[in-house]
């Protein structure tokens, strides 16, 4: 990966749907060379996927996730995955396992989940931080 797929990848993080043609506007490219290296970026799994930041006045938090020791996190984060209010499951170092960024409609929910995510079995403790501003 070079400097130009690095400020490729600048623009679609702040909109991933830029056109091409901005975008090689933008870099000083031409449209062909944005999509090649946006194709070349996806085949070797450099972008994994295109998302949606949604702003939908709901409650945002992270909840951060232990897992007993012997236990398969990614088990546990696929498991995770799956509710519709999560947005993210991150396998992280430091003090806990998992942080789970959830999209939920109110603070109410967000207590649901986290007892949920209390409820699973290789589930030894959780922290909940509630997001207060997003900024890119």
């Amino acid at each position: 990966m070079d400097d130009l797929d690095r400020q490729i990848l600048d623009v679609l993080r702040r909109d991933a749907r830029t056109p091409y043609t901005e975008i090689g506007d933008e870099l000083g490219v031409s449209e062909g060379t944005i999509r090649n290296r946006v194709e070349r970026l996806q085949e070797e799994g450099t972008i994994e996927r295109f998302t949606v930041s949604t702003s939908t006045g709901n409650v945002k938090a992270m909840i951060e996730v232990d897992v007993a020791v012997d236990v398969d996190t990614h088990g546990v984060g696929d498991q995770i995955a799956e509710w519709p209010e999560v947005d993210f499951v991150w396998q992280v170092s430091g003090e806990l396992d998992i942080v789970v960024v959830v999209d939920a409609e109110d603070t109410g929910r967000v207590n649901e989940l986290i007892t949920k995510t209390r409820e699973l079995d290789d589930v030894t403790t959780t922290k909940t931080r509630l997001i207060l501003e997003e900024t890119l």
